[in-house]
């Protein structure tokens, strides 16, 4: 809970009648109950956290609330009076609105446009009054801080822009809740400040928000209170100053689950990897750095600071002008992933659905496909051996899938990226660089996820770890290079590693001797 929100609520009496009440929610779809007898209250003005592993129920309650689904049982009330959301036009009318993960703005439209999507204001005779429309927008954008032109192409803004606007849309209905979706996901740390200003505006306002996240840190710096769901069942509802992350993470995952820390890494003597001047023209300027076998070295920076660019550089798929990549001593020629692979280099790429798997293909020909040459002749793949393949991998990463002919877009985001995991382990490699690697990943799957890479560096894979959250830069990497514009622009360990320094560097400023003197 912020401050702000901790103060308002000791100086107010909370309100008796919720602005929202779901009592006995049950949802079944075929083979499997979604939702429980759940029970579930919001108030005007609160930011209320619903968090839960993939699969738990979160998605299916909302989408009953926004009159997607219709539950089979139970009771949906808006300040205090029975209520039937028939669809998410009805939800709209009545004063919910959703704002999804997935953006959706018209980019060929201007922000005016995206703002009354559907709803011009006319003016005589019915006629779309643009200067009504413009007018009006302008006082959304501003109620929310946003200094934006309404009258601007939606295409010219930036990712964290657009979601501003989407947010403006649900506003300009007179909405009294809002639905916020993974709303960070992809936001940088500057623009997930900006949307928490705008968060806390709309609660001044007595708008209450329902905001759905993976992302503990953010749990903490915004929300009043959060719900947790594990297999359709509510868990518990607290109140975020009663309730520690360890009690969190245990509701969720229904088991103590220790929050990660990097262990005392046991470096190989001399480094498996070692980059050298390395530059890709308008991206990367003279980057240098090692890394031994045995330890997790992490990469930190803001968006477009040249982490993705770096990985995609010492893999061979992005051409480099200067410099060279070596393993083990041995100089790699980076022309193309492939040789890459050849020296023993594999990376788990920062898309998982668009570059790391086939989702329509099964769990065992997504782990052989970086090796299908190894085990076929002539184009004919040896089955037997493709199978002994997946099983090796399932088991050892414990994938959970019914059979490894289950198809990859059925399984959980977690067990996708041990999918993606298991198909560049497949290849022996001696250097592994994992990007985002727990992005759109329950509390659950992230802290297995983070031991498992600890586990393969005990292995002595020397492995790099880009990711975008502080927390978990922190939690996993022995070292933390930090990048900005293209370079690096300083490496932390030990007790440096704090959020604070990674910032500073991050954003092309940094403190001598830990005095207040901050240079840029």
């Amino acid at each position: 809970m912020t401050k702000t929100a901790r103060a308002a609520a000791e100086a107010t009496v909370v309100p008796q009648v919720p602005l929202l009440e779901l009592r006995g929610i049950s949802k079944t779809f075929p083979g499997v109950k979604a939702l429980d007898d759940v029970a579930f209250n919001l108030f005007p003005g609160e930011v209320h956290a619903l968090m839960g592993e993939n699969g738990a129920g979160k998605s299916t309650l909302i989408k009953i609330i926004t009159g997607v689904y219709q539950a089979d049982a139970g009771e949906i009330l808006m300040n205090g009076v029975p209520t039937a959301v028939a669809g998410p036009v009805e939800a709209q009318r009545i004063g919910i609105s959703y704002v999804p993960q997935e953006i959706g703005v018209e980019p060929f439209m201007t922000i005016a446009d995206n703002i009354f999507l559907g709803r011009y204001p006319s003016g005589r005779f019915g006629v779309i009054s643009r200067q009504v429309l413009n007018n009006r927008a302008s006082e959304i954008l501003e109620s929310l801080g946003l200094d934006l032109d309404p009258t601007a192409m939606a295409d010219s803004l930036s990712i964290a822009e657009k979601q501003m606007v989407t947010i403006g849309r649900a506003v300009s209905t007179s909405c009294k809740l809002i639905v916020l979706d993974e709303a960070t996901s992809s936001l940088t740390f500057a623009e997930i400040e900006r949307l928490f200003a705008v968060i806390k505006k709309l609660t001044q306002q007595g708008i209450a928000i329902i905001f759905v996240t993976h992302k503990m840190d953010e749990l903490f710096a915004l929300c009043d209170r959060v719900t947790i769901f594990r297999d359709g069942r509510l868990i518990s509802t607290k109140s975020l100053v009663d309730v520690t992350l360890t009690q969190i993470i245990k509701d969720m995952v229904g088991r103590q689950v220790a929050v990660h820390s990097p262990n005392s890494a046991l470096r190989s003597e001399k480094p498996r990897l070692e980059v050298e001047n390395l530059a890709v023209p308008g991206t990367l300027q003279d980057i240098s750095f090692e890394v031994h076998g045995g330890e997790i070295v992490g990469i930190a920076g803001l968006v477009g600071s040249g982490r993705t660019e770096l990985a995609r550089a010492i893999f061979g798929d992005l051409k480099i002008s200067s410099g060279v990549i070596k393993v083990d001593g041995e100089a790699v020629d980076a022309k193309s992933p492939q040789s890459a692979i050849a020296a023993g280099i594999a990376m788990v790429p920062e898309d998982r659905k668009a570059e790391g798997l086939v989702l329509t293909h099964s769990v065992k020909s997504n782990i052989s496909g970086a090796v299908l040459t190894t085990f076929s002749r002539a184009g004919v793949i040896w089955g037997s051996f493709e199978g002994e393949l997946a099983r090796e991998y399932t088991e050892r990463l414990a994938i959970r899938t019914p059979t490894i002919d289950q198809e990859v877009r059925l399984l959980s985001g977690g067990n996708q990226q041990r999918v993606v995991i298991a198909k560049w382990l497949a290849t022996q490699p001696r250097v592994l660089i994992v990007d985002e690697p727990t992005r759109g990943v329950d509390v659950g799957a992230k802290t297995e996820i983070h031991a498992l890479l600890t586990e393969l560096a005990g292995t002595g894979i020397a492995v790099i770890m880009i990711s975008s959250e502080l927390p978990e830069i922190i939690a996993v990497s022995n070292r933390v290079l930090v990048m900005y514009k293209g370079a690096i622009a300083g490496e932390l360990e030990g007790s440096d590693v704090t959020q604070e320094r990674i910032m500073l560097l991050a954003t092309g400023t940094k403190s001598r001797n830990g005095s207040d003197r901050v240079e840029v």
